[in-house]
């Protein structure tokens, strides 16, 4: 007996001597996280997670891959000294049940064995602070803490433990802290904290653009395929401390309903914890604004992977604050069911809420373990079964078209409810066992369409979401249709069936109003974003069982573009409809190598091709080979113009535009030379001397009506080096400036909220969705009669105008509210580039009244002087998706002669 207790003592001091060993965050930064006023920069955080790593056996430090401004991410692998032994039997058990390859049998055994794996994150939106730094302090009490819960925790779970935006975290702590005054301090950086697109760094989950999130997909869907992922974010709602789960409707039709009742689980564990630690102020359901209708966040492309997807908004800042007095907030309701009083707030609080909510994720994962750890299977073996089999979702066309039918056989009892209620089942067979209503068995994008690399750049963002693809060794055939070597398909008979019908099917969002002839509830995002429609990619849905000769391409290793062999000649032809053509255009222009552009049919070829001299042979045999780019020997046809390199601006403005900031990056993915412009350099003129063409994409310039387009900081605030990025637009001074420039034959390019110039410009054009009020005026579509969220709508285009070259005769493009246009009838010199032809041009999403858009004009080009306003009511760039719009800003990108 003396010789166990010496043994006890023994491991007692050791632990003990272990834990002393652990440098508090007040050691390591100076403060205690959460003080007043008191923030950890990026360099410093990264240094202590080291730290504590090398010090601690809880702890394996990874790199997962580099920002965009080159900082290494940091994951922190956290789970017991005895599991870390372990660790890649844990990962490659989570891998199993997450595709669902083993048998149910199989699958129960592992379920007991393995061990679930939770992921924690901070940091995505760096001005939302408490996320960033309540990582910080988890990591320090997982490490640190010897209680019986934490221990437990660490027995039970592998936590992974993110940092998603190091880049940010540097941006907005040097700017908060570099104020010396610490009343004075502020989150109003000058530049996103994100290299290109700031807060839309949280809707980049399916599409895998920037960096950052293609790191962290890789880590979700491809690695670890952890059982919950719980996203930290603020603020919460006036009069509350958080915003969590579960969430309210609608949700996405293609979900496991699985995935909704663990949300219910995950977020009573979360508000128990909270009530129990005496912690009010958490809302979830009616109580926020978050759904779980769309894709792309990091929060909520985890259920289109079955994994259980948690987001919280919670409230606070380094600068003292408050909670306001919301009245109707202090009544208990099933939303909020322990209210906050208004009381004075600071950063510490809001730390303590966050690492309870930790902590209750963690200890519901622990309790429900081996649950975890099978549901994700069950939820990949009823996808996979679903693919195998002919499964009809229940979206809500289908509902309305059971409803159309019964009401198309009883047109006099169509309108009595009790027959609604004893509607015959033949009416639900009539849809729901259509053959020609079935979900897709797969789809095959065949390797001879026309811009075959922005088809693999698709399948790409599939790939980094851990979507299986194959590709055919030999040519088939399916459905009677030839298909050649090199082609691929994606069967939807995998565990992540919902990320693969959500990126090729349709979204059907259901019409969501506040109360029966009410205004709309607007989504949390888009309402439609089906990828492969955006992106313009040709595609075959299968409904039929079908094989061939098909190789699985392994999980998680992207694409590379398909290599063509440039043929032998003295002269080339370079297809226009590509959009990589475009980065060889600019390669070629770049090296001073001559280039024409058809202005004509030619061969094959429609209007808008390129012809290329032999010069530049070397450039285009690279290009054909990097970018996949369709190229044709040829002579010099009769129809071409010589194209050079514009002189491009791109405007923004102080703190920094998301739209902007995207295209900012496909004009560097794609090889252009540009410059990033400020209201104040416009508002000093003379800007023909500088710039050919103008760039004006979403918002910054005067709305209709208003005469600035947004408020600044004064210069006092900050400091002078960031002085020239202050400054608005204004219609007394800026918008002169810009009609100056066009008039002496400039070339604008106004995108989206932008196409606001046009008014300013006095254009024979006005809003087409407009109603008369009862006094005769104008006034704008109420929400009851007209509203179109994010959605993808068909528009018809004018293919044989160069600003379309490369276009089909539709075109699908992501429209949110979008600006609409009627000309005038005198506007002799304004050219529709795109229209809606007919009342029903939806496509994927939500339009409530579109037939209002039949005739509108949504993009057209006005001559003005001797240059040109081109303005597009859609974002043709909208988040760097829309690749089948983007030729439609790169046609206008070269100076023609």
């Amino acid at each position: 007996m003396r010789k166990v207790y010496l043994t006890l003592v023994s491991l007692l001091i050791c632990t003990l001597s272990i834990a002393q060993q652990i440098p508090t965050p007040k050691e390591h930064f100076g403060f205690n996280i959460g003080d007043d006023y008191q923030l950890a920069t990026f360099e410093a955080t990264d240094v202590y997670f080291r730290k504590l790593a090398e010090l601690s056996d809880r702890v394996k430090f990874v790199e997962i891959g580099t920002s965009e401004e080159g900082r290494q991410m940091p994951m922190m692998i956290i789970t017991s000294p005895e599991n870390h032994q372990k660790l890649a039997q844990y990962k490659e058990i989570s891998q199993k049940l997450g595709r669902a390859e083993v048998s149910e049998e199989e699958a129960r055994r592992l379920s007991k064995i393995g061990k679930p794996v939770v992921w924690i994150d901070g940091g995505l939106h760096s001005t939302e602070t408490v996320a960033s730094h309540q990582l910080i302090e988890t990591y320090y009490q997982l490490v640190s803490k010897e209680d019986e819960e934490t221990l437990r925790l660490l027995d039970d779970l592998v936590i992974l433990l993110v940092h998603t935006n190091p880049d940010g975290q540097e941006i907005i702590t040097n700017w908060y802290m570099g104020q010396e005054d610490p009343e004075k301090r502020n989150m109003r950086s000058p530049y996103m904290y994100q290299k290109y697109v700031g807060h839309d760094n949280n809707r980049d989950f399916f599409m895998n653009n920037m960096k950052e999130s293609t790191n962290l997909s890789l880590q979700q869907y491809v690695e670890w395929i952890p059982q919950i992922i719980y996203n930290h974010h603020q603020t919460s709602p006036a009069g509350t401390v958080v915003a969590g789960p579960p969430y309210r409707d609608p949700f996405n039709h293609v979900f496991d309903p699985l995935i909704m009742t663990s949300l219910d689980g995950v977020g009573a564990a979360m508000i128990n914890r909270l009530n129990v630690e005496d912690k009010p102020g958490y809302t979830r359901l009616s109580g926020s604004v978050f759904s779980s209708w769309w894709n792309g966040g990091l929060r909520t492309t985890p259920y289109f992977h079955n994994i259980i997807g948690i987001l919280t908004e919670t409230t606070g800042s380094p600068t003292p604050s408050e909670i306001p007095l919301v009245p109707e907030r202090l009544i208990p309701t099933h939303a909020t069911p322990y209210p906050i009083e208004p009381q004075s707030w600071n950063f510490k609080k809001s730390i303590d809420y966050s690492v309870s909510m930790n902590y209750a994720v963690l200890d519901f994962a622990s309790r429900n373990a081996d649950a975890l750890l099978f549901n994700i299977y069950k939820m990949g073996k009823n996808a996979i079964d679903k693919g195998n089999m002919d499964h009809w979702t229940k979206y809500p066309k289908r509902s309305d078209a059971v409803t159309a039918a019964y009401d198309a056989d009883k047109p006099d009892e169509s309108s009595n409810n009790s027959w609604r209620r004893t509607m015959p089942t033949s009416y639900f067979d009539k849809v729901f066992k259509d053959p020609a209503l079935r979900d897709p068995r797969g789809f095959i994008l065949s390797a001879d369409q026309t811009d075959f690399p922005t088809a693999v750049k698709f399948l790409n963002a599939l790939i980094k979401s851990g979507v299986q693809v194959h590709q055919a060794t030999e040519a088939f055939s399916v459905a009677g249709k030839n298909y050649p070597k090199g082609s691929y398909i994606v069967k939807t008979a995998q565990a992540f069936r919902p990320h693969v019908l959500d990126m090729f099917e349709p979204q059907d969002h259901p019409n969501d109003f506040m109360y029966p002839g009410g205004p709309p509830v607007r989504p949390y995002d888009a309402a439609g974003w089906t990828l492969a429609f955006s992106m313009g990619v040709d595609f075959d849905r299968i409904l039929d069982k079908f094989d061939g000769p098909f190789q699985a391409l392994p999980y998680g290793e992207v694409l590379p573009m398909p290599s063509q062999q440039l043929p032998s000649g003295t002269g080339f032809i370079v297809d226009g409809r590509v959009n990589n053509a475009f980065i060889a255009i600019n390669d070629l222009l770049k090296a001073g190598i001559e280039v024409q552009r058809i202005t004509e049919d030619f061969d094959e070829f429609p209007a808008g091709a390129f012809y290329v001299g032999a010069r530049g042979k070397e450039i285009l045999q690279n290009a054909a080979k990097a970018y996949g780019i369709k190229v044709k020997s040829g002579s010099k046809p009769k129809s071409t113009k010589k194209i050079s390199p514009s002189r491009i601006a791109l405007f923004d403005y102080y703190g920094g535009s998301m739209p902007s900031g995207w295209v900012r990056w496909m004009l560097e993915q794609y090889n252009y030379t540009f410059q990033v412009v400020y209201p104040q350099e416009i508002d000093k003129g003379d800007l023909n001397a500088k710039y050919d063409v103008m760039l004006f994409i979403g918002p910054g310039t005067p709305s209709l009506g208003s005469t600035m387009s947004r408020n600044q900081m004064d210069e006092q605030d900050i400091p002078e080096e960031y002085h020239a990025l202050l400054g608005s637009l204004s219609a007394e001074k800026s918008v002169p400036e810009v009609k100056k420039f066009i008039e002496k034959g400039g070339k604008v390019i106004a995108v989206g909220a932008a196409t606001s110039l046009a008014y300013h410009l006095d254009l024979p054009v006005k809003n087409a969705l407009v109603e008369l009020n009862s006094e005769g005026k104008e006034k704008p579509l109420p929400g009851d009669k007209y509203y179109i969220p994010g959605s993808i709508l068909k528009a018809n285009i004018a293919t044989n105008h160069p600003v379309n070259f490369g276009m089909a005769e539709t075109a699908n493009m992501t429209f949110n509210n979008s600006p609409v246009f009627k000309l005038a009838d005198n506007a002799k010199d304004i050219t529709p580039l795109a229209w809606f032809d007919e009342s029903s041009p939806l496509v994927s999403g939500w339009a409530w009244g579109e037939s209002y858009l039949k005739n509108g004009v949504v993009a057209f080009e006005a001559n003005l002087g001797k240059g040109k306003l081109i303005a597009f009511g859609p974002e043709v760039t909208f988040r760097a998706q829309s690749h089948g719009t983007f030729k439609m800003l790169f046609n206008n990108l070269y100076n023609v002669k």
